[in-house]
């Protein structure tokens, strides 16, 4: 079954709230080659600390994005999701509400999540490597 976004993520944000975990099929395709959007789950907790490198579940104003942390300064987050090649969002820490600690893929391998520090070093030829992979998936 699938639900709004609006409906589902309000529950998942209130299960995370009461300390349980939740687990969501991301969307989208913004966070290949480590989540493909409506086939790998994502396993959520609330986290007390966030730090660079964090896949985290934001609400900023309407719009529920799933994006790493790619810079912390104070309370405030720059995101940008491991697929785009351009394009950041910003946000505080108020407004995660989860973050990724496991990545489940069809096949039930879990995966821990890791900080992609060396992916974003690849920033500036990710997009050849986007390109062969989008083509080797298909």
């Amino acid at each position: 079954m699938t639900l709004p976004n609006e409906i589902l993520l309000g529950e998942v944000t209130a299960i995370l709230r009461e300390g349980r975990e939740a687990v969501i099929i991301p969307t989208g395709n913004s966070m290949l080659p480590f989540i493909r959007g409506g086939r790998d789950r994502v396993v959520l907790h609330a986290r007390p600390e966030v730090a660079v490198g964090d896949i985290v579940l934001v609400r900023i104003g309407e719009k529920y994005i799933l994006h790493r942390v790619i810079a912390v300064s104070g309370d405030a987050l720059t995101l940008m999701g491991d697929g785009n090649l351009a394009g950041t969002e910003h946000c505080t820490v108020a407004d995660v509400l989860g973050t990724v600690t496991e990545i489940i893929r069809p096949s039930g391998r879990r995966i821990q999540p890791g900080s992609g520090r060396f992916w974003r070093r690849l920033k500036p030829v990710r997009r050849y490597i986007l390109g062969i992979y989008r083509r080797l998936i298909r």
